[in-house]
């Protein structure tokens, strides 16, 4: 008996199978017979790469997003597979990264703490937002749960198996960057500051290391690169909805937060179902009429994008302080998904408010010992810290909501138990005197 127990501890994929079932379960349960939001892009990109191309000037939908999750689902419609089929995968690749996370955690702390830690992970409800959909956000959590488990086998180790971990995480954290465009630009902003470490401490193998896993990461994002200055003549061009987030971060409107509504691909008058208070609709229109029939006038999404981050720019240098106002209300939407223009409140927020005030609790509580011991830290819980403050300084800036946060939890969750297992032990017991 002590056997078979035994056996299902050390093997996490029989561990966490029940978990394969409740989410297999959900998005049956939860299934819907119509695309939304989202949904449509995806698929229609994952629709052009079966015939051979990825974009086209004429397509009504614009450059909206990198190719990563349309690669996946790609082999699904080449072989006409069902809805069903498309979303059941988001179950497993959950799954997987509670497995991922797992395997991370065993490698730094007791079995009994990485399990914890994982079935708080696997229980984290916020996930379910959009399991059901066909999002780019839960293959993002597995790529994020993949690259942990990659990095901490590349830093921690220095054997032949070593390398091969190094080479999966560039090309992990490049197919992430294709996926969730946001993280291309960490990647851009890491390369540089790698090859200067280097060059002052190339004996460093952390360092060496750390730039091949960069310069793979971008590698792995070139082609994609190369395409889009095909089409546009502009460098390191992710997306074509650059423009559209960044204008409405930049409202200089107060009843304004900062929230995006995406006008320039549908008719002002047909605002998304969010917009919800009674005077909504008439305070949109009379603030951005003017800018909407600038960009009407052109059929091509990337003239419109030029057009809203040439007028965002104009507006956070008009209104600096607005801006700012904007990037806190960012940070409310990112953590408890609040607040939102011209929304009324929802209670589901609530649900939001006791699993992440823990962890940015926690957060907070860790910063200390991770300043005060930052030389005294593994390497690879430094190089991902550095990844998450990036990624979160970066969707800060642009209209961004709580599946933000959601995505990266698992490597918060990662960090967090190593700080608490250097620094606090806990007595259940009274202390006998």
């Amino acid at each position: 008996m002590k056997e078979k127990i035994n056996r299902v501890v050390q093997n996490p994929f029989l561990l966490f199978s029940p978990f394969l079932l409740l989410y297999a379960a959900f998005i049956l349960f939860s299934i819907k017979s119509v695309l939304v939001g989202d949904e449509i892009r995806y698929l229609f990109f994952a629709k052009n790469l079966t015939h051979g191309y990825y974009w086209h000037p004429d397509d009504r939908i614009g450059l909206g997003n990198g190719p990563g999750y349309p690669i996946l689902l790609m082999p699904f419609l080449a072989l006409k597979a069902p809805l069903i089929c498309m979303k059941l995968i988001n179950g497993v690749l959950q799954y997987l990264s509670v497995i991922f996370l797992f395997k991370s955690l065993k490698e730094l702390v007791p079995l009994k703490k990485a399990f914890l830690i994982s079935l708080c992970w696997a229980c984290y409800y916020n996930v379910l937002d959009f399991m059901a959909l066909l999002s780019s956000e839960t293959i993002s959590i597995f790529l994020v749960s993949l690259l942990l488990f990659f990095l901490v086998k590349t830093f921690q180790h220095n054997d032949s198996k070593a390398n091969r971990y190094l080479y999966l995480s560039g090309i992990t954290m490049g197919y992430l960057a294709l996926t969730k465009v946001i993280f291309g630009y960490v990647i851009l902003f890491m390369l540089p500051g790698s090859i200067l470490l280097w060059l002052i401490k190339r004996y460093s193998v952390n360092y060496r290391r750390t730039l091949i896993v960069l310069s793979l990461a971008f590698a792995t994002t070139v082609p994609y690169l190369a395409y889009t200055y095909s089409l546009t003549n502009k460098i390191f061009y992710w997306t074509s909805n650059g423009g559209d987030n960044l204008y409405w971060m930049s409202s200089p409107y107060q009843e304004e937060y900062g929230s995006t509504f995406a006008f320039s691909n549908f008719e002002i008058e047909n605002l998304d179902k969010d917009v919800t208070s009674s005077q909504g609709k008439d305070s949109i229109k009379s603030h951005h009429q003017e800018d909407y029939e600038k960009i009407k006038k052109y059929d091509d999404m990337m003239a419109k994008d030029s057009i809203l981050k040439e007028t965002a720019i104009r507006n956070i240098r008009s209104h600096p302080g607005k801006f700012l106002q904007n990037c806190l209300s960012n940070v409310g939407r990112i953590i408890f998904n609040t607040p939102y223009s011209y929304t009324f409140q929802r209670p589901s927020n609530l649900l939001r408010l006791p699993i992440n005030g823990i962890i940015v609790g926690l957060m907070l509580f860790c910063l200390v010992p991770t300043i005060i011991n930052w030389k005294g830290i593994i390497y690879p819980v430094r190089f991902l810290l550095i990844f998450v403050l990036l990624y979160f300084g970066g969707s800060v800036l642009g209209s961004a909501e709580t599946r933000m946060f959601t995505v990266v939890v698992p490597l918060l969750l990662f960090w967090i138990t190593y700080i608490i297992q250097k620094t606090i032990k806990v007595n259940l017991r009274f202390i006998k005197r």
